[in-house]
């Protein structure tokens, strides 16, 4: 039975999932079974056309390196079970938990309004972040291709971007990307969690497999891009103890730097979180969440500026320490990417009336 929560979309416990020792990561999982209520069902991807106004969300966090940023899609096909997106999905009225992975928003329209929205009078030009809500890169993106037409319009304009993402997808893209880089205009920053294929597969159970995203660290490089790796989310008692061998990988394979974040468990993804512990690690659940408070002030997440991204209190502070010891270790200090914006010009062509 589903029921409501507080924010008032139907609430899907977490799946359980069928044949993923035997499946592909990152695409081929569509024939997969999810048991729903006590009920198997086949597990299909819908996708909804959106026509939002605009297409850059600009903010003022001071937790973040950026003032704007482009979501090409709603919802995504990963199912990382951490996914601090979650939530936004109950603005649409549905669940958190499997509508989130499988009842996803597109946004075709998001080049023609990118270049319509770089056109207006007096625009200011800086970093455009891609992959800050959900993934760009994720499968249906082979598809709809939403993600490359706006590389097409950022490329034409020598418009700086950086990307966040866990596929290697990205290297579809390398033709616009790498001559980009050659500008100073771009950056990509490729998620890692753990190298336990066992772990990803219950953890992000349709992103592509932790060797394919070192491979893509390597390629990028290779290719001029700058790399960082992000460690997001850290996991206690789950993730932690691989940091500095995720850190020695990708400093292998080539990443500049490195960053991480404690595991958030903000609004619906607290409850879906605890029925994933319970389900494949029942034996340390209650550790990990004891650990997790400890970390947020005592609660399930800490929502405040500063503190949110960084966590507090003594387990903060030794993953802190472990952190900056293996990347001091290992090279990967590079400064923070100063991308080039006074290379912008402004789009040719004409812009339509989406203004008017």
């Amino acid at each position: 039975m589903t029921r409501r929560n507080a924010r008032g979309a139907t609430h899907n416990p977490v799946p359980q999932r069928f044949g993923l020792a035997d499946r592909q990561a990152d695409g081929d999982w569509l024939d997969e079974q999810a048991l729903i209520d006590g009920e198997p069902r086949p597990v299909r991807t819908s996708v909804t056309v959106e026509n939002p106004p605009t297409i850059i969300t600009r903010n003022q966090s001071p937790d973040v390196p950026f003032d704007r940023s482009i979501n090409p899609y709603r919802g995504c096909e990963h199912g990382c079970i951490y996914c601090f997106a979650r939530p936004t999905h109950a603005f649409h009225d549905l669940s958190p938990g499997l509508d989130f992975e499988t009842r996803l928003f597109a946004k075709p329209d998001a080049p023609a309004l990118l270049r319509a929205e770089l056109s207006r009078t007096g625009y200011q030009c800086r970093p455009i972040a891609f992959g800050t809500n959900t993934d760009a890169y994720q499968p249906i993106e082979r598809e709809w291709r939403i993600m490359r037409g706006c590389l097409e319009i950022l490329a034409e304009c020598r418009h700086p971007l950086t990307i966040t993402t866990k596929s290697d997808r990205v290297l579809r893209d390398l033709d616009l990307l790498q001559p980009m880089a050659a500008q100073g205009l771009c950056a990509v920053m490729i998620s890692i969690t753990s190298l336990d294929p066992r772990i990803t597969m219950t953890l992000e159970p349709r992103a592509p497999h932790p060797e394919k995203r070192l491979a893509a660290i390597a390629k990028l490089t290779e290719a001029g891009i700058p790399v960082y790796v992000s460690l997001s989310p850290v996991i206690p008692a789950i993730t932690d103890g691989e940091m500095e061998a995720i850190l020695s990988r990708a400093a292998e394979a080539g990443a500049r730097s490195a960053f991480f974040m404690p595991v958030r468990l903000p609004h619906e993804v607290a409850p879906l979180f605890r029925a994933w512990l319970q389900t494949h690690y029942p034996d340390r659940a209650g550790k990990v969440m004891a650990i997790i408070h400890s970390l947020r002030g005592g609660r399930d997440n800490d929502p405040e500026f500063f503190s949110r991204m960084r966590g507090q209190g003594e387990w903060a502070t030794l993953l802190r320490t472990r952190f900056r010891i293996a990347s001091r270790r290992l090279g990967l200090t590079s400064d923070r990417l100063d991308l080039r914006c006074d290379l912008f010009r402004p789009p040719a062509g004409p812009q339509g009336d989406l203004f008017a």
